[in-house]
């Protein structure tokens, strides 16, 4: 199993996401990092693992502000085995490659951020082996074209399962939607995001089929140690 990092980036700093709600997230403050700033927040995670995966929320570009283009190169410099997964808010194909000219980058299309299922496909034949799609849902209901959902003919061989309303907010990952990913993914890798807690949460969620988790809470509060994290990944 995978544990991947989070780091959600508004306006140049790294903030703490709680519920999906981003007009309330400010700069983070964590015992791993004496600021906000990507850089620091990035060292801070490498000393509690030398994590091959970093999942980047640019927040700015899924807004609409701009993507910070320059993020890509920080996180390389302090992780530089990693591969950089990140959602911007990519709704087309133009802008897919901007995201996937840097080698490093995985791109992570979010169903929240595309309009239609043609869109879809025209993202992800630009780098089928480096495109991971994002099934959003946020307060039970799910978040883009429905056929996204419903026909996982669709569904590239990486799916994240984000659930915005348990992020960060200490409730659990969301085990009955997971589960029904999972029966319908057909060799697919399934990725948990949003409530995953502790090492009970990684175990429960492993148990079902799913894949990875994506974590950000429990990292900077300890509670998901380096030890954990071994533990998992030999599973």
């Amino acid at each position: 199993m995978d544990v991947i990092p989070v780091i959600d980036v508004a306006h140049g700093q790294v903030v703490r996401a709680m519920r999906g709600e981003r007009s309330g997230y400010r700069p983070i403050e964590t015992p791993l990092s004496p600021s906000a700033e990507p850089a620091d927040v990035t060292r801070g995670l490498a000393k509690v693992f030398p994590f091959h995966k970093l999942y980047v929320a640019d927040l700015d570009g899924i807004e609409g502000r701009g993507r910070n283009t320059h993020l890509v190169p920080i996180f390389s410099q302090v992780l530089p085995r990693a591969e950089i997964w990140i959602d911007a808010g990519t709704g087309s194909r133009s802008a897919a490659r901007s995201v996937l000219a840097a080698p490093v980058a995985t791109l992570v299309v979010g169903t929240e951020s595309i309009e239609t299922v043609r869109v879809w496909e025209e993202i992800s034949a630009e780098a089928p082996g480096r495109t991971v799609l994002s099934l959003d849902f946020r307060h039970g209901e799910f978040m883009g074209p429905e056929a996204m959902l419903s026909d996982s003919s669709l569904w590239p061989s990486r799916v994240v399962v984000m659930t915005l309303d348990r992020v960060g907010a200490n409730e659990g990952p969301d085990i009955g939607r997971l589960e029904g990913i999972v029966s319908r993914a057909k060799g697919r890798r399934i990725y948990a995001a949003g409530g995953v807690r502790d090492r009970r949460d990684l175990d429960e969620i492993r148990k079902i089929g799913v894949s990875g988790a994506l974590v950000a809470s429990a990292l900077h509060a300890g509670k998901i140690s380096a030890d954990d994290i071994r533990n998992v990944a030999g599973r």
